[in-house]
């Protein structure tokens, strides 16, 4: 028999300590959002699926959770992503012309785990920039998210860049590749050279230069100078010069940090992103902390096509790599009634003190505090002294 307090595989409990420090970073990360100008957005936990899934791709699909709804009989969907919701709320709801920021945090699930080490809960914040299609929308997005890691105590981080405009001109140039763009993109991110080596055997239409085209992709990973490499070696589109010409942007622009370039790695965005992609590293996680990127067109479902690009994180993932959460510093009192004590209570707490009061004939363990202070009784008044 099962036992009840047993949680299902890839959930987990919050507790006390850890708890307050996700809450902690919850406050800090949206009020930083607030000084840019990004206004909070809450969408439903739940949606409609056709809704909650729009414009997509497929990948989000496997990652969603479904169920029937009991009012209207169609399917909904437990949200495994906030930003087609975010993106709706801009092109239906506020129906603005100008740019909007936007920002947001609440719970998402995945119907399975990301990988060995995910969780299928995730805690995501993240903040978007709709209506300018231009590189200083993703300059500010990117710098947003680099400060976003540093205020939680984050040190060394590092930007990932790429841009799949790169792939998608090679495959628009090739008619034959079209066809097998899915697999082309999983093979480029494992970088798997005989693949696609056995891809060009099995395809004898896709053109040779395309080929070479998309085995110079997996070799062009590391420092900025990957931007020049890939000017040389890659075929000469309009479509490489511009993307090139936005990741050089993005760096001069940036000076401060740490970027590297992996033009073959597509993720799962090959089909969703439209711009620059960027993840964010740092030692101490195991994969990226932070991931983003343009998905210009997004908002066409939901009857406006708008320039689009953000990125989110997940709190829960972030705070289990820092150190362990400083305890807070509490005052212990006494239990009572008596007006000078209560009185003395709300003043301190008024002043932002915590006040921990013990019951009578109980022990308070406490996880989060350190009762390093005591309110007592002296010469007819509360006072508060340190404990000895």
């Amino acid at each position: 028999m099962m036992s009840n307090w047993l949680l299902p595989e890839s959930l987990a409990d919050i507790l006390p300590a850890e708890a307050r420090r996700i809450e902690e970073l919850r406050r800090n990360l949206l009020d930083l959002y607030r000084t840019y100008g990004f206004e909070l957005v809450a969408p439903p936990l739940v949606e409609y699926i056709d809704s909650l899934l729009s414009g997509t791709g497929g990948d989000l699909n496997l990652r969603t959770c479904k169920l029937v709804d009991q009012l209207s009989g169609r399917t909904l969907g437990v949200r495994a992503d906030m930003t087609p919701q975010v993106s709706r709320i801009d092109a239906h709801l506020l129906n603005r012309e100008g740019v909007t920021r936007l920002c947001y945090c609440g719970s998402v699930l995945h119907a399975r785990p990301a990988g060995l080490l995910s969780d299928r809960e995730l805690l995501q914040i993240g903040a978007e920039l709709f209506g300018h299609a231009g590189v200083e929308a993703d300059i500010e997005i990117i710098h947003l998210a680099l400060e976003s890691v540093r205020r939680a105590g984050v040190k060394n981080a590092r930007v990932d860049l790429n841009h799949p405009g790169v792939l998608r001109s090679i495959v628009n140039e090739d008619p034959a590749l079209a066809a097998v763009a899915d697999e082309v993109c999983d093979l480029l991110s494992t970088k798997d050279v005989p693949g696609l080596v056995e891809l060009g055997k099995r395809l004898p239409e896709v053109r040779e230069s395309s080929l070479k085209a998309l085995r110079d992709l997996t070799s062009l990973y590391g420092g900025t100078e990957v931007i020049s490499r890939a000017l040389h070696v890659l075929p000469s589109l309009p479509a490489v010069q511009s993307a090139m010409a936005d990741l050089q942007a993005l760096i001069d622009a940036l000076p401060e940090f740490d970027f590297s370039i992996d033009l073959a790695d597509m993720g799962s965005g090959y089909g969703y992103h439209s711009g620059v992609v960027f993840s964010i590293y740092a030692e101490g996680w195991h994969d990226a902390l932070v991931k983003g990127g343009r998905y210009d067109g997004i908002g066409k479902a939901f009857g406006r096509s708008r320039p689009a690009t953000g990125f989110s994180l997940d709190l829960r993932k972030l705070s289990s790599g820092l150190p362990a959460a400083p305890l807070a510093r509490a005052i212990r009192a006494p239990w009572g009634t008596d007006p000078a004590l209560v009185q003395a209570l709300q003043a301190l707490r008024s002043a932002g003190e915590i006040v921990v009061q013990a019951l009578p004939g109980q022990v308070h363990d406490v996880d989060e505090f350190t009762l390093d202070r005591e309110l007592v009784l002296e010469n007819g008044t509360w006072q508060t002294r340190a404990v000895k």
